[in-house]
């Protein structure tokens, strides 16, 4: 046999053994846990047949502790590119069924490249994660690998997208990676974040809990906000990526991709008159306002189970992709408390970073009262939301429906800090308060003087809304561009998105900002 076809027999063989990993054993026992395997996760991930692979036959240089007996190839990462709907992905997975998909010097190079890789060539990356943390046995070496992996995050930031997938457990410093991209995707029962686990926190605190009880799916989906997404399995995990995926640019010099609509442009909703209760003190579920504007009622929705009086997400208007900021009625009225307001500042600083235009529509009563809320820093919380905003130099459209009181109608993306257009359905009322709280300041003396206090009271809030608070008092003085009609919203926000499709907008000259904490 000739030499040449010799050595191409030799390096089949060597990627054959690289592509079936440690084995049948290994992959049962992973299968076993309900976890697919890195490389059955990629092909969920990737167009089929895309996928290109890196660095498949790297192994550890490592001694001690019997490493240098154990030198598969790989090295416990898989690295590569390849495509979803036809547009460039990058993408890493731990293989845990290599050294459990610890982080070695090596494993941690491997990483380094596909992310440079990924930041040179505009595209975006997606980490699939299921590893136990930094390799022990290559001591420091591993530790230093994760420094450059949350470098590289932070240089990446608002210039690709950047997605977490925790398939697997995640502790330590292995954490901040996910916590420094843009969305963070877990999978219910197997997937684990936190920075001590369970036997730790028993040692210092005595406290008793589980790992899904510590840091699993539903923890960081309603309680920390850490997680965007959780899903009960993989594959529908994956099948969202790949949808997220599909709406975001591929880097911040691109916008993001549009589609041909089926929806019509200038659809009416006359729905739109009964789903929304003029009685300002009643609730109604704001997701039924966005099905109705948006194309077909298909929205991703983010960060949907945290700070669930705020909804943040992704929809197309047009066939064009929007951010939508919505208070929700329905939970605590739609008022603005430490969480919403973080949960919608850095959504907003998403969509700015990757020419997301955002549309906010505003039902909002003010900010959450209360010693809790004060004294856990709701002013600089909700300062966050006002600097995203006001920093914003996408194209912004704000609408309100029905109250705007206050600072929060100032922060919701009013006219006054910066929004492009703002328009007000007929039933809005735009006040440095409500009505009946305002009487009560306003003509405090005329309501105690009266022979019938409640009387007055009354006559003063009746007052007091017919002089200040009537639809029209915002558009009189242009604080408003437009009172609509709400049937023919849709339309307008298409209308006005094209009008301001080329909006340019510079910001003054310097390093960076120095936003609220």
């Amino acid at each position: 046999m000739a030499p040449t076809r010799s050595a191409r027999d030799e390096l089949r063989e060597i990627r054959a053994e690289a592509l079936r990993g440690p084995g049948e054993r290994a992959t049962e026992a992973q299968h076993a846990k309900g976890k697919l395997t890195a490389r059955e996760r990629i092909e969920l991930l990737l167009d089929p047949g895309s996928f290109k692979e890196v660095e498949q036959l790297r192994r550890h240089r490592a001694t001690g502790f019997g490493l240098e007996a154990k030198k598969p190839y790989t090295d416990g990462v898989i690295t590569g590119w390849g495509t979803v709907e036809g547009r460039t992905v990058f993408v890493y997975a731990h293989d845990f069924r290599i050294f459990g998909g610890a982080l070695g010097e090596a494993h941690a190079q491997k990483i380094h490249k596909i992310m440079d890789l990924a930041i040179a060539a505009g595209a975006p990356l997606v980490s699939l994660n299921d590893g136990a943390g930094a390799r022990i046995q290559e001591g420091v070496s591993a530790l230093a690998g994760y420094g450059g992996i949350f470098q590289r995050n932070t240089r990446a930031s608002g210039v690709i997208p950047q997605i977490s997938v925790m398939l697997g457990p995640c502790a330590g410093g292995a954490a901040y990676s996910p916590a420094l991209t843009d969305f963070v995707f877990m999978v219910r029962e197997t997937s684990q974040m936190f920075i001590t686990g369970p036997d730790v926190v028993k040692a210092v605190t005595g406290e008793e809990i589980t790992q899904n009880g510590l840091g699993g799916a539903d923890v960081h989906a309603e309680t920390s906000g850490v997680a965007h997404f959780a899903y009960d399995d993989e594959e529908t995990c994956i099948a969202e990526v790949r949808y997220l995926i599909a709406m975001l640019p591929s880097n911040n010099r691109e916008n993001p991709p549009r589609v041909e609509p089926a929806d019509r442009a200038d659809r009416r909703s006359e729905a739109l008159l009964d789903l929304v209760p003029e009685d300002g003190s009643l609730p109604y579920d704001m997701r039924k306002v966005i099905e109705e504007l948006v194309d077909d009622g298909d929205y991703l929705e983010v960060h949907e189970r945290w700070a669930r009086n705020i909804i943040c997400a992704l929809a197309r208007l047009d066939g064009r992709v929007v951010g939508l900021v919505a208070d929700q009625p329905q939970v605590f009225a739609g008022v603005l408390d430490i969480e919403a307001s973080e949960k919608a500042a850095r959504f907003v600083q998403f969509c700015d970073a990757f020419n997301v235009p955002l549309v906010t529509l505003v039902d909002v009563p003010g900010f959450l009262p209360g010693v809790d809320q004060e004294h856990g820093g709701i002013i600089r919380h909700g300062a966050k939301l006002l600097y995203a905003y006001c920093n914003a130099t996408v194209p912004r459209i704000s609408l309100i429906l029905r109250k705007a009181y206050g600072g929060a109608y100032i922060v919701m993306d009013s006219r006054s800090i910066g929004a492009d257009l703002a328009y007000a359905w007929p039933t809005n009322g735009i006040a440095v308060m409500g009505a009946e709280g305002a009487a009560n300041v306003v003509f405090r003396r005329q309501i105690a003087a009266a022979e019938d206090p409640e009387a007055m009271r009354a006559r003063m809030v009746k007052e007091y809304k017919a002089e200040l608070m009537h639809p029209y008092y915002a558009a009189e003085r242009g604080l408003v561009d437009d009172v609509i009609d709400p049937a023919e919203t849709r339309e307008v926000l298409i209308d006005s998105l094209a009008m301001l499709r080329t909006k340019h907008a510079d910001l003054p000259s310097r390093k960076h900002g120095n936003p609220p904490q």
